[in-house]
């Protein structure tokens, strides 16, 4: 390159030289020298006019011929060019294979951008969500997915869980969104049918509390005789007596799990008509706190911190459930001789409900699943203390009702935390609109 230059500095001193030289004879060296740099200024302009029209007439052509630092000029931009389309094309195909594939997807594949309209969608999209290419591209997602649901989760950016919803064209079709974010801010909205899975969890849900009821009438009745032929123990033979309190033993664990099938459907199914009124926190805790002592029976001490003033706004009977079931878990669980917290703390801008105990803890490997119906961590044990395993699965459905989530802190030998997590909207001040009242 720097011979090159080189080239045009000798090319226009030549010119210069050569103006001056036809000059001097006439007295007119100045006038020479101004004709010589008017012709390399000539020559210059020319070779830009040349790549103009190159450039903007002709770009797949050959470049024009040129010689020196022009021609190398020349050179490097059809170079360039040449690439460029290379990569153009490589992308075209590239994007080209991505449609295909996404059009031979059965799910829906919507395309939005930072603002959050329409850029591109596939077939499924159109047979699902009822888009349009004519008339709904650049259209806002909300303007065509009006569902609150849909427009409170697009809006809240929270996209770790997917949104169930039927579809906007056709209400029997279930559909599963879930938005992912790319790029400056761009959006990826997939919808995938699971109207089939969304029935047989219905059938399961239905069969679930059916049985359940219908087993309710033939227990009942079975405790009622076993409790009179308690009553008249000391007028039956030893084995049959045995029998008996055995009998009614299973009876009894028999009823509490057909209860809590029941609480779990009634959970799932109902997700409206919930009766939220401002709980007395510190009430509820001690409430608890005496059954709990009850059922430990001065095995474990068991205390109570309160140190969040708001009330909680939600239902006293699913947050008394919710809250047993954590605290009884603890007492069965704990081992003799430990204590347990029973604790209602502020938490950010919200508030925790805590159950802590510093007995044996769980191995970290069983965290995820604790939540799972009849998942047990040790099978022997659960059924010797009486449980269902089906206490933190109800706990999870009361707490996704108030819009809380659950937190499990545990290591073995280090005891066991379990924290409801609930946001600032849940909490109320009582003690604040009773002074205003006033």
């Amino acid at each position: 390159m720097g011979r090159l230059w080189r080239g045009e500095f000798w090319r226009l001193v030549t010119l210069v030289a050569a103006g001056a030289l036809f000059g001097w004879p006439f007295s007119a060296v100045v006038a020479g020298i101004t004709v010589g740099l008017s012709l390399c200024l000539a020559f210059h302009l020319r070779q830009l006019h040349a790549l103009y029209q190159w450039l903007t007439l002709r770009p797949q052509e050959e470049p024009p011929a040129a010689s020196g630092l022009w021609g190398e000029l020349f050179d490097r931009l059809y170079r360039y060019q040449k690439r460029q389309a290379l990569t153009q094309q490589r992308l075209r195909a590239t994007l080209q294979r991505i449609q295909e594939s996404s059009e031979a997807m059965r799910d829906s594949v919507v395309m939005l951008d930072r603002h959050g309209d329409l850029e591109w969608w596939n077939s499924a999209a159109e047979r699902m969500l009822g888009l349009k290419p004519q008339l709904d591209r650049g259209q806002h997602i909300t303007n065509l997915l009006r569902d609150p649901r849909f427009v409170d989760y697009f809006h809240g950016r929270d996209y770790r869980e997917p949104l169930t919803l039927p579809s906007p064209i056709d209400e029997r079709l279930i559909l599963q969104f879930q938005i992912t974010l790319y790029g400056d801010d761009e959006r990826l909205v997939m919808a995938r049918d699971i109207t089939r899975l969304h029935r047989l969890e219905q059938m399961r849900r239905d069969f679930v509390a059916n049985v359940s009821h219908e087993l309710r009438t033939p227990l009942t009745v079975l405790a009622g005789y076993l409790e009179t032929y308690g009553d008249m123990a000391d007028q039956l033979p030893p084995r049959l007596g045995r029998g008996l309190v055995q009998m009614k033993a299973q009876t009894e664990r028999m009823q509490n799990l057909v209860n809590d099938l029941l609480l779990l459907s009634r959970l799932e199914i109902d997700q409206g008509g919930r009766d939220d009124a401002p709980l007395a926190m510190d009430e509820l805790l001690h409430a608890v706190q005496s059954d709990a002592v009850a059922l430990s029976d001065g095995r474990q001490s068991i205390t109570v911190e309160v140190e969040e003033s708001r009330a909680l706004l939600g239902s006293e009977q699913e947050i008394r459930s919710a809250l047993s079931n954590l605290t009884f878990n603890a007492v069965r669980y704990a081992g003799e001789g430990r204590h347990i917290v029973l604790r209602w703390r502020p938490h950010g801008a919200g508030a925790c409900l805590e159950v802590a105990d510093d007995g044996e803890g769980i191995d970290p490997v069983h965290l995820p699943r604790l939540t799972e119906r009849f998942y047990r961590v040790d099978k022997g044990r659960s059924t010797a203390t009486g449980g269902t395993g089906l206490g933190l699965a109800i706990v999870k459905h009361v707490l996704l009702r108030h819009d809380a989530r659950l937190e499990i802190d545990s290591l073995p030998g280090r005891g066991a935390t379990f924290r409801c997590l609930f946001p600032a909207e849940r909490l109320r001040d009582t003690a604040a609109e009773r002074a205003q009242r006033a």
